[in-house]
């Protein structure tokens, strides 16, 4: 039987929450429904499941989406191959005639099965097909799925906290849209990206966080940028400015955008940002 233990969610130490999200959070987990989250790289999407099962002390199950997975792949897996090879060889210490022993539970069969309550992650849910999608909604929303080889149904011990996470690259169909919660994360702003950084670096000097966020943003702004830095690239960048012993504060602040490699992974945004820092300096 699904039980409903209902906790409210206040942030995690290194998660920087804003009250709406907050709200969005609680207010699914009450209801018990899936909450979906766009937004681009970088907005904190799937860290806030870290976050939520951090907080509320539960373990984290999470389910990476990729473009060819089935829906079976993420409920339970049949090993048919072992048991092959079980059955040719007499040295196995399963019995082979007992295709339980065979059934592997995937991520959502582990949430499911998991004798606590989960948080569940659902990562990139837009690089699946429509069926996958609709279909997954299914189960969540019925809390049990068949297994056919051996006709059994797996029915969730514990609801698990569901956080499903969309970079927007497909359309989600309208059904699954309307059993989910929804919660746009913007990509933060200074004074916020200002409190994220104070977290990884409490003992960062205030003019070298200045210096950072202005040529952080400067550079976001710059247009025909393919993959624009995020979250996850200004903290890497700052580690190696604090690891660089000849690191000057003067340069950067004239514009100097060292390690840009840390920031840009692609060779024509890497391109256009050294022509633009050049001209910048003429």
């Amino acid at each position: 039987m699904v039980q409903n233990n209902f906790s409210r969610f206040r942030g995690a130490n290194k998660y920087i929450l804003d009250d709406e999200l907050a709200e969005i959070v609680n207010v699914s987990m009450a209801l018990e429904m899936p909450l979906l989250l766009k937004g681009e790289p970088g907005t904190g999407k799937t860290m806030l499941a870290y976050a939520i099962a951090e907080s509320l002390g539960m373990p984290l199950i999470i389910l990476n989406v990729k473009s060819s997975m089935k829906l079976v792949d993420a409920l339970y897996q049949y090993d048919t191959l072992t048991r092959l090879n079980d059955s040719r060889f007499s040295d196995s210490s399963r019995e082979v005639s007992n295709i339980e022993e065979y059934i592997k539970m995937g991520k959502i069969g582990q949430a499911f099965v998991s004798d606590v309550k989960t948080v569940l992650l659902i990562d990139e849910i837009d690089k699946a097909d429509t069926d996958f999608q609709d279909d997954m909604l299914d189960v969540l929303d019925q809390m049990e799925f068949d297994i056919m080889e051996v006709d059994k149904t797996i029915s969730a011990k514990n609801r698990p906290v569901i956080i499903i996470t969309s970079n927007a690259k497909k359309d989600l169909s309208d059904p699954f849209l309307g059993r989910c919660n929804f919660h746009h994360i913007a990509f933060p702003g200074e004074e916020t990206m200002r409190k994220i950084i104070g977290v990884h670096f409490p003992d960062l000097k205030k003019e070298i966080m200045d210096a950072c966020v202005k040529n952080f943003y400067g550079l976001r702004k710059l247009e025909g940028i393919e993959k624009k830095p995020a979250t996850r690239e200004l903290i890497n960048w700052i580690r190696a400015l604090k690891a660089d012993p000849d690191f000057k504060l003067s340069l950067l602040e004239q514009g100097n955008v060292p390690y840009l490699g840390v920031l840009y992974k692609k060779s024509p945004d890497m391109k256009l940002v050294g022509n633009a820092i050049s001209r910048s300096r003429r």
